[in-house]
Formats: C-alpha cells, sequence, structure tokens
C-alpha cells in the first residue's frame, strides 16, 4: 500500500508534530507533502521525505505563511496523489482541500476547522475595521473551507470539542482518536523531590491569545507565587512586561529538559480552550495535577477532584480560587499517570490503524 502524509506546513515543533512523528512510526515510507518547509525550525521533520508545493520559492514565506492565505487553497490543490493508496492529511487549514482520485482513499486527522475563519474569528479580527476589510477574503475562504471539509472519505477528530466543531461549521460527522503523548519520560536525570512552583507549558504567540496566558500571570501576580513559563513566541515581550518577579520565563527547551520541570512542578496550569491540550496529558504522565479552564479538551482530559480541578470563568478571581483549593489538597501521583495511558502512542497507533483497514 503506498501512503503519502499531507500538513499544513512544516516550521514549527508542537503537538501536531507529534502526531506526525507517530504516524511516520506506522508508514515510514510516506512522504510528507506540505505547502512550506523551514529546515532549522522544523529539525524534527529531518528523516522525512518533503514534498513542498510552489509556495517554497516565494522567499519568506517559509516562516511568514500567516501573510499568504488566499494561497494555500491552491497550493494544496496543486499536488498530485496519482499513484497513492492512502492519503493522510493532517490538519488545520488547508490540507484537507487537496483533491485524489477515485481509487485513492483520504483520511483527514482535523486538528480543528481553520480557526482564524471559524471558532478564532474574533481573536484574529478584533475590530469592526478588522472585520470589514477583510469581509471578502474571509468570505471567500469559508466557502472554500466548507467544500475542502467534504472531500476527505474519512473525517477524524482530536476530541470532542473539535468534532463538535466539525458539526457546526461543516456540517458533517466524524470519529475521534485522541493524539499521542510521545513524550519520553526516561530522557531527564531522576528527580529527588518536588519544588515550589507551578508550571505553563505554551507557544506565546500573538496569534493564540486564546490560550489566556496573560490570565495566568495576571493571577499569580495577585497570589505571589512562583510560575514557570516554558514557551516562546511574538507575545513574549509584551508578557514579560506584564510579569511580576514571581514568574520566570524560561523559552524553548528540550524534551529532556521539560521532562525534568515537569516532574518537579506542583501542577500545571492551563487557562486557555484548546482543541485538545496535549500538555495536560504530559503532566499527568508525570503524575503531576492540573488546574484548568473547564472548557474545551481539558473537559475530556482532566478528572475534577482526581487528577486536578477546573476553574468555571476566565478571570483572575476564578483561577486563584482554584490554587488556593488546589493548595489544601492531596492529589495521587498513581491516578493522574493512569489516566495519561488513555492516550499512549500504542493506543493512538492501533486505534488509527483500525481506521486504515475499516478504510482501504
Amino acid at each position: 500500500m503506498k501512503v503519502a502524509l499531507v500538513y499544513d506546513r512544516v516550521n514549527k515543533w508542537g503537538g501536531a508534530e507529534r502526531v506526525l512523528l507517530a504516524l511516520h512510526e506506522l508508514f515510514p515510507d510516506a512522504p510528507l507533502f506540505t505547502s512550506v518547509y523551514h529546515p532549522q525550525t522544523a529539525s524534527w521533520a529531518k528523516d522525512f521525505s518533503i514534498k513542498t508545493s510552489f509556495l517554497q520559492k516565494i522567499p519568506f514565506l517559509s516562516t511568514k505563511h500567516e501573510l499568504i492565505p488566499q494561497l494555500m487553497p491552491l497550493a494544496f490543490e496543486s499536488f498530485s496523489f496519482d499513484g497513492y493508496d492512502l492519503v493522510i492529511s493532517i490538519t488545520s487549514e488547508a490540507a484537507k482541500g487537496i483533491i485524489t482520485k477515485p481509487g485513492t482513499k483520504h483520511i483527514c486527522y482535523c486538528l480543528t476547522p481553520t480557526r482564524y475563519l471559524w471558532s478564532g474569528y474574533d481573536n484574529y479580527f478584533p475590530t469592526r475595521t478588522m472585520k470589514q476589510v477583510t469581509k471578502p477574503a474571509v468570505n471567500g475562504l469559508r466557502n472554500w473551507d466548507k467544500v475542502a471539509a467534504h472531500r476527505p472519505d474519512v473525517m477524524i477528530a482530536i476530541s470532542e470539542e473539535v468534532r463538535g466543531r466539525i458539526k457546526k461549521y461543516y456540517g458533517r460527522e466524524s470519529m475521534i482518536i485522541y493524539p499521542p503523548v510521545t513524550l519520553d519520560a526516561t530522557p531527564s536525570a531522576k528527580v529527588k523531590k518536588q519544588e515550589k512552583y507551578f508550571l505553563l507549558v505554551s507557544r506565546l504567540s500573538k496569534f493564540a491569545k486564546y490560550k489566556r496566558i496573560d490570565l495566568a500571570i495576571d493571577a499569580f501576580n495577585t497570589l505571589k507565587l512562583p510560575l514557570k513559563i516554558i514557551g516562546s513566541g511574538s507575545w513574549e515581550d509584551e508578557l514579560r512586561a506584564k510579569a511580576g518577579p514571581t514568574i520566570e520565563f524560561l523559552g524553548r527547551l528540550t524534551d529532556a529538559e521539560l521532562v525534568g520541570y515537569y516532574k518537579k512542578c506542583q501542577a500545571l496550569i492551563f487557562p486557555g480552550v484548546e482543541d485538545f491540550g496535549l500538555t495536560m496529558v504530559e503532566a499527568q504522565k508525570f503524575g503531576k495535577p492540573v488546574i484548568a479552564f473547564a472548557g474545551g479538551g481539558a473537559l475530556e482530559i482532566v478528572q475534577e477532584g482526581k487528577t486536578g480541578y477546573f476553574f468555571d470563568h476566565q478571570t483572575v478571581e476564578s483561577l486563584i480560587a482554584a490554587v488556593q483549593k488546589f493548595n489544601h489538597t492531596t492529589f495521587k501521583p498513581e491516578v493522574a499517570k493512569k489516566q495519561a495511558e488513555k492516550f499512549s502512542v500504542e493506543q493512538f497507533k492501533k486505534n488509527f490503524q483500525a481506521v486504515v483497514k475499516k478504510t482501504i
């Protein structure tokens, strides 16, 4: 069986990229088709055979893809998949819009319906002027996105949250396969004791303000408790300026370094609404509880009172109350570790292979 993988862009590292690595283990000979590729910021992809679109020839677009959203549909429609038995698209944007001929099956692993067009529209275009100026382009992309979402033979969502969005925005049904946790527990040196800090792991991008890192900073400024933030991005300088003396920014870390911070922290803080929220599973894998906003993928990952606590409103007061409640509770690490097993690489591969077998 000849298989191809398709992904929106290969220029960063995150949860979706961990999915690609797991699929690469299942299909090691499958080439990876993508709009643009930036080797320096995507070293994880060095073992893939990567095939880029015509956008790769345009200077600077390998890192500035957000400047040309209207070219993304054309980029993916330009690929040919003649001779392939199966194409698997992993996407939160345009990769689902590839065109395949009869005889080639297309499975789409949908990370979320295109956020800036649908669920995150108001975050990306917060003012009336921005909405008016971009209306023709957004409407055109929305129409294409709806058509593209019906091209795959099978649509898989990463969570109940995303399955609901697929139904709402695209009007089609989907199944769920949770993404895998690939962070290895072995690279870090043995941790002798837990330290007195809370942890937040996230991209710090201006295009990801829905992650509400600002909310966590405001809460911990008030609490005057130590919070370590792992991640980097275009929002970082603004967040650093907001942070008080108990908040430390650690930048991007290796997996081995990240494991060490997971093992030593008191709990993970998760203040946003995510499609899934892989860092919550990673924290639980190391026996750590999670303090999360009660929305999105957190509702499928965190067990209230067993592996963490929810706060019901995205306000400083609500988050502070959850942290204070946490400080008077003892959690059992083995319960969190057991919960994380539901999202293992082995389980992901088993579930995905079952879908492939049924589809081909």
